[in-house]
């Protein structure tokens, strides 16, 4: 169904910048659109100050791209892409641009954006809006990534560049300046704790969603070893809190999943040392009470009166990298039989957690991204359509409008943001069901339906007819509410779709 909504939404697009061929403002909006449609997908990083969003973003990209100290890098909405070769450039508001100088610091720190010396292509200082940093990676060639300023800053400027991203306003005047376009197709929402700014935020995101605002929303509890203290039971503690923030933000539709994620454990494992392999060995020599009270802080791990095997320096640069929690992860592995750094890195990564987010975003966005995509180009496109009435452009309207609220893949998104056992009259195996078939467990045909990848066209064409005839019986059921009616009918559209059917006509 992806590609048939991309050539509409294509089709539709390119029908408007003929129409408004002599409206500037109007056609820059739609050819942007037009490209959106052919670039890789675009999901942003969103968050409170200190979430660890560019932290996450090294770990995602498995590589030291994104700064994460407090400079003034961090206070702009950085987009990180994919380039044949490095480099960073600073756009100013007016579309002036500066090539921007990388420094990387010594030891453990990373690398630092100067935004203190910019020799902009135009005369005058100017302020930077935003930058765009290219860098070789399979990561970026499949995904934009949006790094953005913290949602809670004290600057109420700094917080608004986020806002503006994820949040823009129609521009109703017909000829005002104002972003129609979204920035983001999805976001990924960090969260330290689930506080009143993360709430408001993530509703102002779900009140645009259906109107040029990003179509899907993934949260992360990041972090997540900080939660258990730096004990070996840490990201079990996290998980507990990613439950009980995803009961609270799931009811209302706030985000399709949680995930816990030890960010700096996972891009440490991702960049991990064979200098560091060797200290992690020598430290799980120690007697285990000797090494728990060397490691009952982090000041006290790395005084230099402690006997312990690896230097004070290099104990320090463990602690920066990898945390306590990764620390004792790291050893406690070993003393189970990891004997190379290779086995180690691929353990610390599983335990991280950033697999499971890796592909809670494949199903979430990747396969869909056609769909996300189309989403926010049409959504756009309704943008300009209203901003500019009255013209031989508005023919198009009505289909823009069913596209946006009748296309089936976008139902599947809006009701995964929903479904929640209280919220649905079912079973709870039933509602296991009902999220397999509308796509939670991904899209492929035998994994909506739950059965073998090699199971023969007959039997799962008897599969899915059986799925139909089942859920639309659950629609019909005289108990059943609204909400469960449509989701009902929704799981029946997505098994039709299984035979071959398109339940997006």
């Amino acid at each position: 169904m992806a590609p048939g909504i991309v050539a509409e939404a294509h089709r539709l697009v390119g029908a408007a910048r003929q129409e408004f061929a002599r409206e500037p403002r109007a056609r820059a909006l739609l050819a942007e659109c037009a490209r959106r449609l052919e670039q890789p997908l675009r999901v942003a990083l969103a968050g409170s100050i200190k979430a660890g969003k560019s932290t996450l973003l090294n770990a995602l990209v498995g590589q030291d791209i994104a700064p994460t100290d407090a400079t003034e890098c961090t206070r702009v909405v950085t987009w990180y892409r994919h380039g044949s070769t490095p480099g960073v450039t600073a756009y100013a508001p007016d579309g002036s641009t500066a090539n921007v100088v990388v420094r990387r610091g010594g030891g453990t720190h990373g690398l630092t954006f100067d935004l203190e010396r910019l020799n902009w292509n135009a005369p005058g200082p100017r302020p930077v809006d935003h930058l765009e940093v290219e860098w070789p990676s399979a990561t970026l060639a499949a995904t934009t990534i949006i790094d953005t300023p913290g949602t809670s800053s004290l600057s109420r400027e700094v917080s608004m560049r986020t806002a503006r991203l994820l949040t823009p306003e129609d521009d109703r005047s017909g000829r005002g300046a104002g972003p129609i376009l979204p920035g983001a197709d999805a976001v990924v929402y960090l969260l330290r704790r689930l506080d009143a700014t993360d709430i408001t935020f993530l509703e102002r995101i779900g009140a645009r969603a259906g109107r040029g605002g990003p179509l899907g929303v993934v949260g992360v509890v990041s972090r997540a070893d900080e939660i258990g203290a730096g004990r070996i039971d840490a990201l079990h503690s996290a998980r507990d809190v990613a439950v009980r923030f995803a009961g609270e933000l799931e009811r209302t539709g706030l985000c399709q999943a949680v995930i816990p994620v030890a960010g700096l454990l996972a891009f440490a494992a991702a960049t991990l040392r064979q200098q560091e392999f060797t200290a992690f060995e020598a430290l799980a020599g120690v007697p285990v009470d000797e090494l728990g009270a060397a490691m009952l802080s982090v000041d006290r791990f790395a005084r230099p009166d402690i006997a312990l095997p690896v230097a004070p320096e290099l104990r320090a640069q463990l602690s920066e990298r990898f945390g306590m929690f990764g620390i004792r992860m790291a050893v406690t592995l070993i003393r189970l039989g990891v004997r190379d750094s290779a086995t180690l890195a691929a353990e610390l990564t599983d335990r991280s957690g950033v697999d499971e987010l890796r592909s809670v975003l494949d199903v979430q966005f990747g396969q869909r991204a056609d769909q996300l995509k189309a989403h926010s180009a049409l959504s756009a496109l309704a943008g300009v359509l209203a901003a500019y009435p009255g013209t031989a452009a508005d023919r198009l309207r009505p289909r823009v409008g069913t596209l946006l609220a009748d296309v089936h893949g976008f139902a599947e998104l809006r009701l995964l943001g929903r479904l929640r056992t209280d919220e649905l009259t079912l079973p709870p195996a039933d509602l296991a069901e009902l999220h397999r078939l509308i796509g939670g467990s991904g899209i492929a045909a035998h994994l909506r339906l739950g059965i073998p990848p090699d199971t023969s066209p007959d039997q799962q064409r008897a599969a899915a007819v059986a799925a139909v005839r089942k859920w639309r019986d659950r629609a019909r059921h005289p108990l059943a509410d609204q909400f469960t009616r449509s989701a009902c009918l929704t799981a029946a559209r997505s098994a039709e779709g299984t035979l071959g059917l398109s339940p997006a006509e």
